[in-house]
């Protein structure tokens, strides 16, 4: 019996260090990004700090979180070794025009290998008027009558139509002095270098320090859960001087090679939606409780008092 007993008593003391000594899992670091895209590199700048707002993505989407009051730039970098056009729209609205955007409206265009922050919407060739987050009654898309989109900054990416060089031109056929025979000859000369491209679509505004992107205004779907806060919009803020000039830009296609789209909203809201996770609050360690059986703890026979 007692070899049972003894036995029985590891078994338990065993279990309940094993118990002890497992660790909590932590919960797993939320799924970030600093930019997107291939052709351009895109990212949300707060020009507060000059940081890059983390990108959170969530559900297929991908979220920024700003500060009301904020202002903010779009940082995009060219990735490719040749010309791109970024036609950018910020709640549904063309950042260069004004109008309600569509992909084949003006944009800006990047040489190979630039990077710029756009500040901005376009007021002038030498003025922005600042993004700034703010509430969306406030943002500049409600102001003008067009608030269904707002909460969504889009980037429509083309690439360059490249000339076609010119057939070589066909010799007729020459009789051979010597053996009378016909011979068809092609001329020696190579051919004519490449010509220059056909006159490109009207202007796209390019910048040079302070160029910009482009975005493909989608509608925004509105998420289904309940908001602690309003959400944000984009505000028309302060003037800034903010230089560029104009060039000619001749898509390859009618259709965008590529399209970037980043929704943002407060930081509240994000968490409350599930787009940002919040770690758990620590546990305190629970108070020992009363004992079921106080006059028969587990252990084995005490030392008996010291003789004086």
């Amino acid at each position: 019996m007692k070899r049972r007993l003894i036995f029985s008593t590891a078994l338990a003391l065993a279990a309940l260090s094993a118990c002890a000594e497992s660790p909590i899992r932590p919960p797993s670091p939320p799924l970030t990004y600093d930019r997107l895209g291939s052709l351009m590199q895109v990212s949300v700048v707060d020009r507060a700090t000059g940081r890059e707002l983390p990108i959170y993505r969530y559900r297929g989407e991908y979220w920024v979180a700003g500060r009301p009051g904020s202002r903010y730039a779009i940082r995009a970098r060219n990735a490719m070794g040749e010309r791109v056009m970024a036609v950018m729209s910020v709640d549904g609205v063309n950042i260069v025009t004004g109008e309600t955007a569509g992909v084949l409206q003006n944009g800006y265009v990047f040489s190979g290998g630039e990077r710029s922050d756009i500040t901005g919407w376009r007021k002038s060739d030498s003025q922005i008027a600042a993004f700034e987050f703010t509430s969306i009654g406030n943002s500049y898309a409600s102001r003008t009558g067009r608030p269904a989109d707002v909460g969504v900054i889009g980037v429509a990416l083309f690439r360059e139509q490249m000339p076609v060089p010119p057939a070589p031109p066909i010799v007729p056929p020459q009789r051979d002095g010597y053996s009378g025979n016909r011979k068809m000859e092609r001329g020696s000369e190579p051919p004519s270098a490449v010509a220059e491209a056909a006159p490109a679509a009207p202007a796209a505004q390019s910048s040079s320090a302070d160029s910009a992107l482009g975005a493909e205004s989608a509608a925004s779907a509105k998420g289904g859960f309940a908001r602690p806060l309003p959400s944000l919009g984009t505000g028309h803020g302060r003037r800034e001087t903010s230089h560029v000039g104009h060039t000619t830009f001749e898509r390859a296609q009618s259709t965008p090679d590529e399209v970037v789209r980043i929704r943002y909203d407060s930081r509240e809201n994000l968490i409350a939606a599930g787009v940002i996770p919040v770690p758990p609050h620590p546990r305190w360690p629970r108070p020992e409780g009363p004992s079921a059986f106080p006059g028969s703890e587990m252990g084995y026979v005490p030392d008996p008092p010291a003789r004086y």
